[in-house]
């Protein structure tokens, strides 16, 4: 079954969703406690799932967040943590099944981060997608937002093998090598051999690696001890060449047997056509650390992302999900309504993929970014596809446009794609104030969206919120919000 819309750069007709209703008043907090103990059990009927995916269900009117559990189960909960003004509990037993639940492809599901929903069916995964949208709106209120129109979301034909990425972390298990992912809430690994949401190529190189490392003496990282050199592997795929990028992270630039390595993996995986070190010392849950060396074969690899191409450094930003991120530039391109003679404004440009994207459509596109390697791969990137009237700058959106401004350049559109944090409070009330007439959010965050719209409406009427499924089986949720500003 398709769940998608057609690829038309033009926005198809599609039923909007209604300006939704509120939500009835969840009962306050009881003047009495109930009693309650950790391995307690009872039923619990769930009524919806949190923004994190989880069961939500009421005991003794005290809310109790039950992951794996899907809104009309009534389930046997057992209690794993008490807090304040909540409970944490999981499934015993499911005494009454949701008729949209599935059997998860991934065995681990529930186990290990990642699939969230993978016992969910897809169109339901879909449809709670833009319901958390609306809980995150509910929680803030922006001015209006019961009459905001919340479109369906953008969904994918086969909601699998999209992860164009895998960062696993490595270590020895029962004296063999283990490459995959922890438990939830611990630092146990647990070995993945396959990964039903990745990229087919991404395990392939990830598992191939393991086994020549099976062969070699490289010290594997212990946690605990805080010792050996090798820690993490993060392997990258181009949707469009096939090319793979693997970079190992090491606690010290020492790399016992790297001569080797790389010899095996030529032989074996000739796919892989770049090879990186990260060195990260530190003892953390951060997977990179501040220097990357290349160590063999290209620097780059290249993407294509709707006729435009994109060299990707290791540690470069894309979106982890290339088919939906076309479909993501596509929407988010309509719904600015650019023409020729615009200035556009690229905030959290990354390496520039959106605004080179749609350089072509526009008069001019300023953008910047923190990170300078990422500006220093945004200009080579727009040099790559000949674009001329496109240029990155270093530095932060709130202080870039204003001083732009002042110097007579002053932007007819504006397109922000900040990271789950949301918009910095001074570049809310820099756009306040420059006021462009056109203005696009993409965000990833819910929450923070919300949050941020509740000064954003101020000036600027939402003409819809376009939710798009970037993390199929996940509970997150990418949202395009077109605004209309108010003259």
């Amino acid at each position: 079954m398709a769940y998608s819309n057609n690829n038309n750069n033009k926005r198809p007709a599609r039923p909007s969703r209604p300006p939704f209703k509120r939500r009835p008043q969840q009962p306050t907090q009881p003047a009495v406690e109930p009693t309650v103990e950790i391995g307690q059990r009872f039923p619990l009927t769930i009524k919806r799932l949190g923004i994190n995916g989880e069961g939500i269900g009421y005991y003794k009117r005290k809310i109790t967040f039950v992951p794996g559990a899907l809104p009309d189960e009534v389930v046997i909960a057992e209690v794993t943590d008490i807090e304040p003004h909540y409970l944490v509990a999981k499934i015993h037993k499911v005494r009454e099944f949701s008729p949209n639940r599935v059997t998860p492809r991934d065995q681990y599901a529930g186990l290990v981060g990642g699939f969230d929903l993978e016992h969910m069916d897809y169109q339901a995964q879909l449809d709670y997608k833009v319901d958390v949208i609306e809980q995150a709106l509910e929680k803030f209120k922006p001015r209006g937002f019961n009459k905001f129109k919340l479109l369906p979301t953008i969904g994918m034909n086969n909601p699998y093998h999209y992860r164009n990425k895998a960062q696993f972390p490595v270590r020895m298990i029962d004296d063999r090598i283990a490459v995959g992912m922890f438990k939830i809430g611990t630092h146990d690994l647990v070995d993945l051999p396959d990964v039903a949401t990745q990229h087919p190529a991404t395990m392939k190189v990830m598992r191939g690696i393991r086994s020549i490392l099976e062969t070699l003496s490289i010290p594997i990282y212990d946690e605990r001890a805080d010792s050996g050199i090798l820690k993490s592997i993060i392997v990258r795929v181009s949707e469009y060449s096939g090319e793979v990028q693997v970079t190992f992270v090491t606690i010290s630039k020492k790399f016992p047997q790297l001569r080797a390595l790389l010899t095996a993996i030529h032989e074996k995986l000739p796919q892989v056509t770049s090879i990186n070190q990260n060195i990260n010392p530190e003892k953390t849950s951060l997977i990179w650390g501040p220097e990357t060396v290349h160590l063999d074969g290209k620097k780059y690899i290249t993407e294509q992302i709707n006729g435009k191409f994109f060299e990707l450094s290791p540690r470069a930003f894309l979106q982890l999900n290339p088919k939906q991120t076309a479909r993501l530039y596509r929407e988010a391109l309509d719904a600015l309504d650019l023409t020729s003679a615009d200035r556009l404004v690229d905030a959290y440009s990354g390496i520039g993929t959106l605004g080179i994207a749609i350089a072509d459509k526009v008069g001019e596109v300023r953008g910047m970014d923190t990170v300078p390697e990422a500006i220093a791969d945004a200009n080579r990137n727009t040099k790559l596809n000949g674009i001329t009237n496109a240029e990155y700058f270093v530095g932060e959106a709130e202080y870039l446009i204003p001083n732009w401004v002042a110097d007579g350049w002053i932007p007819d559109a504006i397109i922000v794609d900040p990271p789950r944090t949301g918009l910095d409070e001074q570049l809310r009330t820099t756009i306040l104030d420059v006021k462009p007439k056109k203005f696009v959010y993409i965000s990833c965050n819910p929450s923070t969206l919300a949050r941020d719209l509740v000064d954003l409406v101020k000036v600027y009427n939402v003409e819809y919120i376009q939710s798009i499924d970037m993390f199929p089986q996940t509970a997150r949720v990418e949202a395009i919000v077109k605004f209309t500003r108010k003259d």
